[in-house]
């Protein structure tokens, strides 16, 4: 029983970590097909902030966050 299982998660993890590769090709190309006017404009300000100051927007709303909860944190804490 326990062989059975061992074998079932070995197959199961070679085959998620074959599809890694081929959706991450995937997830890239979408954004030079994609002719939207949103994800032009995101993509250029978010150019724009990595010039300015060698962090991307996402980069930018996780410090913003985690910030944020910290300082949540240590209101709800005293």
């Amino acid at each position: 029983m326990i062989k059975l299982k061992l074998i079932l998660l070995f197959t199961i993890i070679i085959l998620t970590s074959g599809c890694t590769e081929f959706a991450l090709l995937m997830s890239g190309s979408s954004i030079a097909i994609s002719q939207n006017a949103y994800v032009k404009v995101y993509n250029g300000m978010d150019v724009l902030t990595i010039m300015a100051t060698e962090k991307d927007i996402k980069n930018h709303i996780y410090d913003k966050g985690k910030k944020h909860i910290q300082t949540l944190t240590r209101i709800v804490n005293d």
